[in-house]
């Protein structure tokens, strides 16, 4: 299996309001699904039609392919198919998206982001508060129609190296230590009752149902990625059968985990929790699937970062950076997030650093090498 270096196209076919709020200019909307709640139908069409026709265009994959990456990593709603109202469908830029990878060279993972009635509770799983698909047997199956649809259509693709179950269902214990319904306040309180994490045990016969309705249109040599739901070592012993091949597990690595979970803000403590807890996790996981850091970034909560000037804020960045790059040595290969965000992080104070969320201008900035 080949080495993955990659990017995420995040905020491209599943927006996330932090990283383009002119999406949702003249709402008060915080997450996609309110936004098309909200929006006049023509209104709603227009704006999108002229953001993912923009956002994201054939030069970009040429771009990517220059940096000497191979892989990017596509979140797509579970509506990509524009039978769920009343969002607008995008499975017209994801066909543009292969053409355009297979002309540079480059493979595409397939990352089903969202789910009806949200997998998670962020504003990233498409409804902000609100997690109940796995209580909804009919939410259920939509999601598996979706990934059987994904497959049949994209299965012997050149440019497909994979598809991903679910993106961060969420285990009992992010859904806690993230105090989800408190970080993301629901719209509708009653939308949002009964919400809660989604337990192993339906996670695990999920996955492999998925699994097995996903291979019957997809060759053996595409990959089947599942997500580890925020409990990276529970999964020793799943899908050890004979009949499971071609399986990847992805895990999401951010400083922010590492800091909520007690590292102190500053390099030395960073760099020691990146050596002794994410690289020996993955390295522990490789053993029993090809690992990959799907989600990464160098952003971080230094003490003294707004008062550094550039020189010591681009070391900073890149002993940040090349650490977790050797770490992620241990698996299989990772996923920066993201690509791109078109947001004013120089004019804003309060959001400074976060320019260490865009690959692009982390290269510019020298934090990122320019070349993989």
């Amino acid at each position: 299996m080949k080495r993955i270096k990659g990017v995420n196209l995040g905020n491209w076919l599943v927006l996330e309001k932090w990283m383009n709020p002119i999406m949702f200019s003249g709402t008060e909307c915080e997450d996609e699904t309110w936004l098309c709640r909200t929006l006049p139908h023509d209104v709603k069409v227009d704006r999108y039609s002229h953001h993912r026709g923009t956002y994201i265009t054939e030069r970009d994959f040429a771009c990517i392919a220059s940096k000497g990456l191979n892989t990017i990593r596509i979140p797509v709603p579970y509506f990509i198919f524009g039978d769920v109202e009343p969002f607008v469908g995008c499975v017209d830029y994801l066909d543009k998206a292969f053409d355009w990878a297979e002309k540079y060279g480059l493979q595409i993972l397939i990352d089903l982001h969202t789910a009806p009635g949200s997998q998670n509770g962020f504003d990233n799983g498409g409804i902000c508060g609100v997690c109940k698909w796995c209580q909804n047997p009919e939410a259920v199956e939509f999601v598996l129609t979706v990934l059987e649809r994904l497959a049949q259509r994209f299965g012997t693709r050149e440019g497909l190296w994979g598809i991903e179950i679910l993106n961060e269902p969420v285990s009992e214990e992010a859904w806690k230590f993230a105090d989800i319904p408190n970080r993301y306040p629901a719209v509708d309180k009653e939308e949002a009752k009964g919400s809660g994490p989604v337990p192993s045990n339906f996670l695990r016969a999920f996955y492999v149902e998925a699994y097995r309705r996903m291979r019957k249109y997809l060759p053996e040599d595409k990959v089947v990625v599942f997500h580890d739901g925020f409990r990276l070592r529970e999964w020793k012993d799943f899908m050890r059968e004979e009949e499971f091949v071609n399986v990847v597990l992805d895990t999401h690595l951010y400083l922010m985990v590492a800091e909520a979970k007690g590292c102190a803000n500053n390099l030395d403590a960073y760099i020691d929790f990146i050596e002794n807890n994410f690289a020996k996790d993955i390295a522990e996981m490789q053993e029993y699937f090809p690992v990959i850091v799907g989600e990464w970034c160098v952003f971080n909560n230094a003490e003294g970062l707004k008062e550094m000037n550039p020189d010591e804020r681009k070391s900073l960045y890149q002993k940040l950076a090349n650490a977790q790059l050797l770490a992620w040595e241990k698996g299989q290969g990772w996923f920066y997030w993201s690509y791109k965000l078109l947001l004013d992080t120089v004019n804003v104070s309060k959001l400074e650093g976060w320019d260490s969320w865009d690959m692009g201008k982390s290269i510019d900035q020298g934090w990122l090498p320019d070349k993989y």
